[in-house]
């Protein structure tokens, strides 16, 4: 299972929110291109990028934020966040991002989804955001009467590089995964699935590692020292 650390960004500032709050944030660095560095140096093959500022304004935003996180960052990178068109979707690839996370665009407009899948194969993720198995737009804003695993079984015929799952309870609250909603999800869809939210200790990898996912995101643990990423890389792999 491949662990990929979070970089969330605002502006130039590295932050991480709780439960998606933007008014619960927390401020752990000024320059998210030295973290990328960072992780990297530490044995990260995969990096995972959260433009806030995009996700909630429903555009790219922090472009040279993220040019400079690709330019330090010596491995690939996914991007999520305010992709909303295929010339936003465009656009952010143009700058060397391996893959993108699109999530609200998707569920609000189905038929433009399965085009920008079928157009740019291998290099869309479904990002499924989730709150009492219902999904979550607009940056957590709004909740949906669409079930994670629906969504997910309605798209995984397309040509998606993976889904993104969080469950927005438990993100930022180190509490540990929603494992029961994780494998559920991972047993009705044959699309790689990436785990986020929650992980917290290196008991809650090891279990992740058993739902034969295929990555698990990791953010503020690894920034609040809880967890050592080379420790976490580790307990992924046993």
């Amino acid at each position: 299972m491949l662990i990929l650390p979070a970089i969330d960004f605002r502006g130039r500032q590295c932050v991480r929110l709780r439960q998606g709050d933007y008014a619960r944030e927390t401020v752990f660095g000024d320059d998210p291109a030295a973290v990328a560095q960072r992780w990297v140096s530490q044995g990260a093959k995969y990096l995972h990028l959260v433009d806030l500022d995009g996700a909630k304004q429903g555009r790219p935003s922090n472009g040279a934020s993220i040019r400079r996180i690709l330019g330090a960052a010596s491995v690939p990178c996914q991007l999520g966040g305010g992709l909303r068109t295929e010339a936003h979707v465009a656009e952010v690839l143009v700058w060397g991002l391996d893959r993108v996370v699109v999530g609200t665009q998707a569920l609000k407009d189905p038929a433009w989804f399965e085009k920008i899948c079928q157009h740019y194969p291998g290099k869309i993720v479904l990002g499924i955001d989730a709150k009492e198995g219902r999904v979550a737009t607009d940056a957590w804003l709004e909740v949906s009467g669409c079930t994670a695993v629906d969504l997910a079984r309605r798209w995984e015929a397309w040509p998606l590089a993976a889904i993104v799952y969080t469950d927005i309870s438990r993100d930022g609250m180190l509490e540990g995964p929603n494992f029961e909603a994780i494998a559920e999800l991972a047993a009705q869809v044959r699309v790689p699935v990436i785990a986020s939210g929650g992980v917290s200790t290196l008991d809650d990898v090891r279990r992740l590692a058993t739902l034969c996912l295929a990555g698990c995101i990791v953010g503020r643990a690894l920034y609040e020292g809880r967890l050592e990423l080379p420790a976490t890389i580790a307990a992924a792999a046993t």
